[in-house]
């Protein structure tokens, strides 16, 4: 009994790393090798060119600025759980724009209203 349950829990934390995606503009060595397709050199490929010019945009500019990752290559990584996707400081720094605007707002009791 105990000899299955512990093949039960294997298999599903198996399944659970399988279909956990890996972000390329966090990730670290180690989490890219992960990604069946991605061996020590196109890893440290990725993060070389991460740290000169800075989070990847999109799997475009992904397969532009690392030599050999060209489109379908790209597409084949997408579908073994890589991320490519806009930098989370990007977004976060969108919304704490917009946060000081709707504060003022608020606090001077000024009521937004918007045309169409």
């Amino acid at each position: 009994m105990f000899k299955k349950f512990l093949a039960a829990a294997a298999l599903v934390a198996v399944f659970g790393h399988a279909f956990a995606a890996v972000d390329v503009n966090t990730a670290n060595e180690d989490a890219l090798r992960g990604i069946k397709g991605i061996g020590p050199a196109k890893a440290k490929a990725i993060l070389d060119e991460r740290a000169a010019h800075g989070p990847f945009k999109d799997a475009a500019d992904l397969s532009k600025r690392v030599k050999g990752l060209g489109g379908h290559t790209v597409e084949k990584l997408q579908g073994e759980g890589l991320a490519i996707g806009p930098a989370k400081a990007d977004a976060g720094s969108a919304q704490a724009k917009a946060a000081p605007a709707a504060a003022g707002a608020q606090k001077n009791g000024a009521a937004v209203v918007v045309k169409k």
